[in-house]
């Protein structure tokens, strides 16, 4: 695999643009999901989708972090969601690193939730914690590519 300035001499564009892109998606169709929340009671079909696409959107945030991560030129020892987080965090991509753990645990706790009790709190908690970071992530991500062309 290439370095980031291996790409960046060729003239590709940076693996974290690609990977930005669906993050777009996957926090747009999460946050379509929270409205249709805040306006009415969903149902528990509803709620489980709220939670699949936080699950992917997640996934998508943490991929996403360690690609910056590589553009700016900073190796991860292993590519885990833990180790992604601190490094971004000590690199100010982030800036609420416990909240992004606090995140992260609550990700795997709903990846094992089949309780259709547990849902609605679940997604009251995605809703009133964890879409700021993804918000916040959004935006970097926006201006890191606006900054590109």
């Amino acid at each position: 695999m290439a370095t980031a300035k291996k790409r960046k001499a060729r003239g590709d564009k940076p693996r974290w643009l690609y990977r930005f892109k669906n993050y777009k998606r996957a926090f747009r169709l999460l946050s379509e999901a929270i409205d249709l929340f805040e306006e009415r009671e969903l149902s528990s079909l509803e709620q489980e989708g709220v939670i699949q696409r936080f699950e992917y959107t997640w996934e998508l945030g943490w991929n996403l972090l360690a690609d910056l991560l590589d553009a700016d030129g900073i190796t991860l020892d292993t590519r885990t969601p833990r180790a992604a987080i601190r490094a971004a965090y000590k690199a100010k991509i982030i800036s609420n690193g416990k909240e992004w753990m606090n995140a992260l645990d609550a990700r795997n706790r709903m990846a094992h939730t089949y309780d259709e009790s547990d849902f609605a709190a679940i997604v009251e908690e995605i809703q009133s914690t964890y879409l700021g970071l993804l918000d916040a992530l959004h935006r970097t991500g926006l201006k890191r590519e606006a900054a590109l062309k």
